[in-house]
């Protein structure tokens, strides 16, 4: 077993993202971070049948218990949060009963999120299983869950112990998810380091069979840009929003399309090249961002939603101020930047793609 490992600094409440292969064969001592010898674990139902068990024997002294939720974006609402909460009361869980995330990014906002409300605050840990969890929702502490009227407008910051990844999941995920995924890797690289963007673009093949060392590279490499982002702005007041592109658009193709219908990543594949449309870098640049998320097997035209149904969703979108909707646009690949000040004309043009 190789494992990595790099740090969240956010002073006393920094905590270590661990990368590894054969972390739970080798039953990783996962005791250490705990305060007690109680957990739960949340999962659903796929990953637990493949994981729960693993998991168990990296805990080998802990009273072990576990929620199996049902899998899917439909399912990050607040009744299943508080599924989970009722499950923490009846257990007679106390202020240092560990909740543990055992799944993708839809697990780890509703545990993290039941774990931030239970007596106003819990232990958390995050254990992902899907890439996009590993590069992206796993880390920086936002948990929450989504409401009718927009993704994640319910939710608070509750940093996790620590981040475990256990790369071998990666091997059982379904290849929709795993270009999913690939999605915010992009991001990664388009947004702050065109070096990394570089580097995927001649590594894209090797990352799509699942190579285990290209893998761990990328994971690691967009763990550490978005460590250094919230170590710098853990609540999103500022520079953090830079993570959030493509996601105004995808939030809302999400919530237009009706949630399930596309992948998180796949929406925000879609909403980068929307953005980029947007920004005011060269049709070459527009072209490798297209080519590279065309590589990765994921779309770049918005689904046909129809376009006031797609501007109505983005009035609800978490960068609001004072009434106006920023956006995250490019200066060049590997710069990004949070505006209010864009081409309204020039946004209708782009929102309309999705009148087909």
């Amino acid at each position: 077993m190789s494992e990595q490992a790099l740090t969240v600094d956010l002073g006393n409440r920094s905590y270590p993202i661990v990368i590894g292969r054969g972390l739970f064969r080798n039953r990783f001592d996962l005791e250490t971070f705990l305060p007690s010898d109680k957990c739960l674990v949340v999962t659903n139902e796929t990953v637990g049948s493949l994981y729960l068990e693993s998991l168990r024997e990296c805990l080998p002294s802990s009273k072990v218990r576990s929620i199996t939720l049902p899998d899917g974006e439909k399912y990050k609402t607040l009744s299943t949060a508080r599924s989970v909460i009722d499950e923490l009361v009846e257990a007679k869980a106390d202020r240092k009963t560990s909740v543990i995330a055992l799944g993708g990014g839809v697990i780890g906002d509703i545990a993290g999120f039941a774990a931030a409300c239970y007596m106003r605050g819990v232990p958390f840990v995050q254990i992902p299983t899907t890439l996009l969890a590993q590069v992206d929702s796993s880390v920086g502490g936002k948990t929450g869950v989504n409401h009718p009227a927009g993704k994640n407008l319910i939710g608070a910051f509750h940093q996790p112990r620590i981040v475990l990844i256990e790369t071998e999941t990666l091997c059982t995920l379904p290849d929709r998810e795993f270009r999913a995924g690939l999605a915010e890797v992009i991001k990664y690289g388009a947004i702050v380091d065109i070096e990394f963007f570089v580097w995927l673009e001649e590594h894209i093949e090797t990352l799509l069979e699942r190579d285990p060392e290209a893998l761990t590279y990328a994971i690691r490499r967009s763990c550490e840009i978005k460590a250094g982002v919230v170590a710098q702005d853990e609540c999103e007041a500022g520079k953090r929003a830079l993570l959030n592109f493509g996601h105004t658009f995808g939030h809302a193709i999400e919530k237009s399309a009706g949630y399930g219908e596309w992948l998180h990543g796949e929406a925000v594949a879609v909403g980068m090249m929307m953005a980029a449309s947007m920004s005011e870098i060269s049709d070459d640049e527009l072209d490798r961002l297209s080519a590279l998320i065309c590589a990765a097997g994921l779309p770049v035209i918005p689904p046909c939603v129809g376009a006031d149904k797609l501007k109505a969703a983005m009035r609800t979108d978490k960068k609001i101020q004072s009434n106006k909707l920023r956006l995250v646009l490019l200066r060049a690949l590997g710069s990004a930047f949070v505006t209010s000040e864009y081409s309204q004309d020039r946004l209708l043009e782009v929102v309309s793609r999705a009148d087909g």
